[in-house]
């Protein structure tokens, strides 16, 4: 059985056989970068003379290159357009517009971080309707523990940083809602994982609360997050499913835009 055609978004009209052919590519990976006509024919569920003629078309325009062996690889061609595509989509350029809606959307300011050694580190923001300013600006660092995009990038990052955090004995105290014990913290990275997104309700400034889900790179690894950020009275458990419906579905298509295969 043919396999179905992955994150075709667009409401116009598509065209089969050149769905069908760039379809092939998806195919190749890290762990198989040479397929055979019969491994594509088995993959796809296609007849071995259509893999051939759809092939040889990729080949003409370098996106396969076939082989001595006659198996195929992807072409020279998938280098120079991922070229393009790396200088003009970086994390700063490709969140903002998408930053720039879901601040609209939420009425909340939003924020971009990225990891930072033992910090997280803000990126880019982008403010919204509410009349309380988040702090943190661009280029700031933020302690692990005790922010919402903290624990996403504990969460869901390497599994040598969350060990080598949660090894301590103790956590800096910001407020009276703050997380100190690495055995508690734990046990919050579990819920965290759980649900796919992480909750701050002023443990880092009382008044300030935040949800923040995880940006997935290419290679579906997490060193990167987006947060809603706003008062603490806004976040109340009655909003949070509409909050983090608008946070994931932001998070998605950033992950995507970035390459990540993302379900």
């Amino acid at each position: 059985m043919q396999k179905k055609r992955q994150n075709i978004k667009s409401s116009a009209p598509i065209v089969d056989s050149l769905a069908t052919a760039l379809g092939l590519l998806d195919y190749f990976s890290i762990r198989e970068p040479e397929l055979s006509l019969r491994e594509l024919s088995e993959k796809s569920g296609l007849y071995k003379s259509r893999i051939h003629r759809l092939c040889a078309t990729l080949v003409a325009f370098d996106f396969l290159t076939r082989m001595p062996s006659s198996t195929y690889r992807l072409g020279p061609k998938l280098m120079t357009l991922g070229k393009i595509y790396e200088n003009t989509n970086t994390l700063v350029t490709v969140s903002r517009p998408i930053m720039k809606r879901l601040a609209e959307d939420a009425g909340e300011s939003v924020a971009l971080f990225q990891l930072d050694g033992e910090t997280s580190f803000c990126l880019s923001r982008e403010y919204g309707s509410s009349s309380l300013v988040f702090s943190i600006q661009e280029g700031d660092d933020m302690e692990l523990h005790a922010s919402a995009a903290g624990r996403v990038l504990l969460t869901f990052g390497s599994a040598e940083l969350r060990e080598k955090i949660l090894s301590q004995t103790r956590f800096e105290k910001f407020t009276s809602e703050t997380i100190t014990s690495p055995k508690k913290l734990k046990k919050e990275l579990d819920a965290v994982r759980k649900r796919g997104y992480a909750v701050n309700r002023g443990e880092r400034e009382l008044e300030v609360a935040a949800v923040a889900a995880p940006i997935y790179n290419y290679d579906n690894t997490v060193d990167s997050t987006l947060a809603i950020v706003g008062p603490v009275q806004r976040f109340a458990s009655d909003r949070e499913e509409s909050i983090v419906k608008s946070l994931l579905q932001a998070t998605r298509r950033i992950s995507e835009l970035l390459g990540a295969r993302v379900r």
